[in-house]
């Protein structure tokens, strides 16, 4: 992987939130996607880029499910509240990115094949360089991760692990 350009640079944190990483998760635990995905937006601070963290709420409910809070550490200079699979749909993410100049996306959380891709997706079509570091993403099952990395990310996105994007941005 190249070296970054952290200014036109932002970590997307999708559903990193209590009651999402306490799930069972294959092929990463919940709690070490939270980890590697708290190192690399120590890594995007630092080196002077953004840290979005997306969440998730259900629409037309009064109050949202227990835990539906960030998971502890899980922080963004911006936060986005999504109401579907994706990050860009009805939310302000796109017109925030361009008003910054960001023009690079690294996409973390949970789960793969749910919000991770769609976001990924929409990502690429709108234009955007997205990176996926494999090992800071995970989903409900194995099977499914795996499809994702192994057939559609690699056709929209640059595959990596979190100390390759780490190393990036220094």
């Amino acid at each position: 992987m190249e070296s970054l350009d952290p200014r036109r640079t932002a970590l997307l944190l999708i559903d990193l939130m209590t009651r999402i990483v306490e799930q069972p998760t294959a092929p990463h635990a919940g709690s070490a996607v939270v980890a590697r995905s708290l190192a690399l937006a120590e890594a995007v601070r630092k080196a002077g880029g953004l840290v979005v963290a997306v969440r998730v709420e259900r629409p037309g409910v009064a109050e949202q499910p227990p835990g539906s809070e960030l998971a502890e550490g899980v922080l963004g200079d911006l936060e986005i509240v999504k109401h579907t699979w994706g990050a860009f749909h009805n939310t302000r993410l796109e017109e925030a990115l361009r008003k910054r100049a960001i023009d690079t996306l690294i996409i973390t959380g949970i789960a793969t094949n749910f919000g991770v891709e769609q976001t990924a997706r929409f990502a690429d079509e709108f234009g955007f360089t997205v990176i996926l570091p494999e090992d800071a993403v995970t989903a409900l099952d194995a099977h499914a991760h795996e499809f994702a990395f192994d057939y559609i990310f690699p056709r929209i996105a640059t595959v990596s692990t979190t100390a390759e994007v780490v190393a990036a941005l220094e």
